[in-house]
């Protein structure tokens, strides 16, 4: 993330936040649902600039639980936009972005994140990074698409989600369950949908 000067990028959920604490954390970006309570592990954080963001981690509308919004991403790339605008007041930096488990909503926010800092950057090499950074990781796909739109990424971004998908279910076979439980089986379907498919003999 040369572009904003960050040269290390964390991604995690909330129970894992106490073992960053010492590892020089410069930048939070916490993505927590409505009503949760604030995490108060960033009270034992060296001094660090933060920003909350709250809505669910859902991809449909449920009842009290409504889907990532545009304004959503769009408060996200807001955020982008003031860690590249801040880039020459420091040499350095820690960001770390974190969800309620660090699979989904953080994912999708440091691809955002990263997408719109490397605008030439090829989607594909985004998603390799993030799988790299977090294994677990399975952004979410409203979010996704709405970056998709406001970064004028055509739906590459989005294609290579799905692709994304597809390497998660074909490393893990736990995926699927656990996705599709969290009624979250379109996005596994989008993954499906592109895994070569097995012949018998």
């Amino acid at each position: 993330m040369k572009p904003i000067a960050i040269s290390r990028l964390t991604i995690c959920g909330i129970d894992e936040l106490p073992t960053h604490r010492n590892h020089g954390v410069s930048h939070v970006l916490s993505v927590l649902d409505p009503d949760r309570e604030d995490p108060a592990i960033f009270s034992d954080y060296a001094p660090h600039e933060r920003t909350i963001l709250r809505f669910h981690d859902v991809i449909d509308d449920k009842e009290g639980r409504p889907a990532p919004i545009k304004a959503n991403v769009e408060a996200i790339l807001e955020y982008g936009e003031g860690l590249k605008n801040s880039r020459e007041e420091r040499r350095d930096g820690h960001l770390l972005v974190h969800c309620h488990m660090g699979v989904s909503r953080s994912t999708a926010a440091m691809i955002t994140l990263m997408a719109q800092c490397e605008p030439d950057r090829d989607e594909d090499s985004i998603f390799t990074t993030i799988r790299d950074i977090r294994p677990i990781a399975w952004p979410n796909s409203v979010m996704i698409a709405f970056a998709d739109d406001m970064l004028g990424r055509k739906g590459r971004l989005t294609a290579a989600l799905h692709r994304h998908y597809a390497a998660q279910l074909a490393r893990d076979k736990m995926f699927e369950g656990w996705m599709t439980d969290l009624e979250r089986g379109r996005e596994v379907e989008f993954g499906r949908a592109i895994m070569p498919q097995k012949t018998s003999v």
